[in-house]
C-alpha cells in the first residue's frame, strides 16, 4: 500500500464553498417528474400533495440548496400556462424532447412550487427563450412574484396560492446553441439582453438572472456573452457530461472494464480544465468575479438501460459514478471563488439520478451517497491544500490516484477523499498545519468488493455507506486507509 502526505492548511481558506454547488435538476424527462416525485394525490404510493413521500423522506436528508425545473430541453418547449389551473382542465402535451410520450401537464408551475417548500430549497425556474415570447416569460415571472393586482397576479390567486412565491434563481433559456434554438451566441447574447429586461425585480424578490452559456469547451460563446451581455448578469451556465468514447458508441453503466473505468475519471477530471478556461475569459469582464459560472447540468451519460425507452435516458448508477460524483464535487470546491451554484442531472431515475424508483418501491444509488457524505462542506470555508496525491494510470490515462477536499465551518474540519485506482489501496497522512488542536476523529466510507457494484430493487443496500474504521489523529497527522475504488468524509471536531 503506497502511502501519500497532504497537508490541509487549517488558517489559510481559499473561498467559501457556496451550499447551492449541491444542487438537483429536475426535468420533464423520462420518469423524473411523473413517478419519480409525482405520483398524484389518488395513487396508493403514499404521498404528500401528490408527491410520494418515500422519495421526499430520503432527498431532504441531502439538505438540497435548489432545484432547477421545468429543463433541460423542455424548458424551450414548455408553456407554463399550460400548467396552472384545475388539473383536469390542463392541455395535454406531447413532449416531443424526451420519448414523445403525452403528458396531462399536472405537475406544473404550483406543484413544483409546492416541491420545493416541501423540501426546504430554493426554486431555480428555467424560461422558455427557444419557442416562447418575452411576453410569456414576463408573465410568468408577474404571475409567481408580484404581490399587489394585475392579470397575472389575480390569476394565480384564483387558482389557489393568495401570497407570491419567493423566487431568487431564474434561467433565460437552456442551451440555446442546440436544443433551445440552435443559435449562435450573437443572437442569443441580443435576445439574452431583451428577455432578461422583462424579467422584473417584484417588491422585495430579487431574482438572479442566469444565462444560457457554453456547451463544453465553446469558449467563443462564452467570450460573447460576457462582451455583448455580461452586465445585465448574475450567472451565466456550462454544460458538461462525463461521456468515454464516443457519443455513438456509449455503452451500457454496467458495461465497462477497466480502460472505459480510466476514461471516465479522466473524462471527469476534465472539468477543472473547462472551469479553468472559461473562468479566465470571465475574468477579462468581470475581475470581481462578480457573475457566477452556473454548471447547470453535469454528471455521467450512458446508454440507456436495455428494454428500457431511449428517450427516457434511465441509467443504472454504480462506484464509478460515486468516483464521478467526488471527483466534480472536489472540482467546485477548487473553483469555488467563480463556481456559484451547480446541479447535477438528474435527481430521480434519469442519468446519474440519487434516487430510482419501480412502482412502490424505491432505492438511493451511490452518487446519492456521496452527495449525502460531503453535505458537510455546504457553506463551509475551503481550505489550501498540498502535497502528493499519487498518480493513477490506466491505458494510457494519467491523473491523480486521490484527490481531496477539505473545508472548516463551525471549528469542525472536513476532509474528503477519493481513491480512484480501482485496483490499489492508499494509505493517507494528513498534516494538519496551522492548528495546536487535538481532534476527535469520525468518519464514513463508500466501498465495495467490486468497481461495478450497484444497488438494485432486490439488493437496495449493496453499496452503502459504512464506518471508516481505523482512522486516526496523532501528533498532528490524520491517518487513513482507503481501499480501491472507494470515497472517504473524514470530520475533525476539536477537543475542548
Amino acid at each position: 500500500m503506497t502511502t501519500f502526505k497532504v497537508v490541509v492548511h487549517t488558517d489559510w481558506t481559499v473561498g467559501t464553498i457556496d451550499r447551492h454547488i449541491y444542487g438537483h435538476f429536475a426535468e420533464h424527462l423520462g420518469r423524473c417528474i411523473y413517478e419519480g416525485l409525482w405520483v398524484g394525490e389518488d395513487s396508493s404510493i403514499p404521498n404528500t400533495k401528490g408527491i410520494r413521500n418515500d422519495v421526499l423522506e430520503a432527498l431532504r436528508k441531502l439538505n438540497i440548496p435548489n432545484l432547477r425545473w421545468p429543463g433541460g430541453c423542455f424548458a424551450d418547449e414548455y408553456h407554463w400556462k399550460d400548467g396552472v389551473g384545475p388539473r383536469e382542465l390542463r392541455k395535454r402535451m406531447v413532449n416531443t424532447h424526451w420519448g414523445g410520450v403525452v403528458e396531462n401537464n399536472h405537475f406544473g408551475t404550483h406543484e413544483f412550487f409546492q416541491l420545493c417548500e416541501l423540501l426546504d430549497t430554493e426554486p431555480y425556474i428555467c424560461g422558455n427563450v427557444g419557442s416562447g415570447t418575452v411576453q410569456e416569460m414576463s408573465e410568468w415571472v408577474e404571475y409567481m412574484t408580484f404581490g399587489g393586482e394585475s392579470p397575472m397576479a389575480n390569476w394565480r390567486k384564483e387558482n389557489g396560492r393568495e401570497q407570491p412565491w419567493k423566487l431568487k434563481y431564474f434561467g433565460v433559456g437552456n442551451e440555446n446553441w442546440g436544443c433551445g434554438g440552435n443559435m449562435h451566441p450573437e443572437y442569443y447574447a441580443d435576445l439574452y439582453r431583451n428577455y432578461q429586461t422583462y424579467v422584473r425585480q417584484y417588491g422585495d424578490n430579487r431574482i438572479y438572472k442566469v444565462a444560457g452559456g457554453a456547451n463544453i469547451d465553446d469558449y467563443r460563446w462564452t467570450e460573447v456573452l460576457m462582451r455583448k451581455a455580461g452586465h445585465l448578469m448574475d450567472g451565466l451556465s456550462l454544460h458538461y457530461y462525463t461521456i468515454p468514447g464516443r457519443w455513438e458508441e456509449k455503452k451500457s453503466a454496467l458495461e465497462f472494464d477497466e480502460q472505459v473505468w480510466a476514461e471516465t475519471m479522466a473524462k471527469a477530471f476534465h472539468m477543472d480544465e473547462l472551469i479553468t478556461r472559461h473562468s479566465t475569459i470571465m475574468d477579462q469582464y468581470d475581475p470581481e468575479k462578480r457573475v457566477g459560472l452556473i454548471i447547470d447540468e453535469w454528471g455521467t451519460w450512458f446508454l440507456t438501460e436495455p428494454g428500457t425507452n431511449p428517450g427516457f435516458l434511465f441509467q443504472q448508477n454504480t462506484m464509478r459514478d460515486a468516483l464521478v460524483a467526488a471527483i466534480h464535487l472536489h472540482v467546485f470546491h477548487k473553483h469555488c471563488s467563480r463556481v456559484h451554484m451547480a446541479n447535477l442531472a438528474q435527481m430521480v431515475n434519469v442519468l446519474q439520478a440519487v434516487i430510482l424508483t419501480e412502482g412502490e418501491q424505491m432505492l438511493l444509488t451511490p452518487t446519492y451517497h456521496v452527495l449525502e457524505m460531503f453535505k458537510v462542506h455546504q457553506d463551509a470555508d475551503a481550505l489550501a491544500i498540498h502535497g502528493s496525491f499519487g498518480e493513477y494510470e490506466g491505458f494510457g490515462k494519467k491523473m491523480p490516484q486521490v484527490t481531496v477536499s477539505a473545508s472548516v465551518k463551525d471549528g469542525v474540519i472536513s476532509v474528503s477523499l477519493a481513491n480512484l485506482d480501482p485496483n490499489h489501496a492508499a494509505e493517507m497522512n494528513v498534516e494538519l498545519r496551522g492548528s495546536s488542536s487535538g481532534y476527535t476523529v469520525s468518519g464514513s466510507l463508500l466501498a465495495a468488493d467490486d468497481i461495478h457494484a450497484h444497488n438494485t430493487f432486490d439488493q437496495p443496500n449493496r453499496v452503502a455507506q459504512q464506518s471508516l474504521d481505523g482512522a486516526q489523529w496523532a501528533d498532528g497527522i490524520l491517518s487513513v486507509k482507503l481501499p480501491p475504488a472507494s470515497v472517504a468524509v473524514v470530520g475533525l471536531t476539536p477537543n475542548v
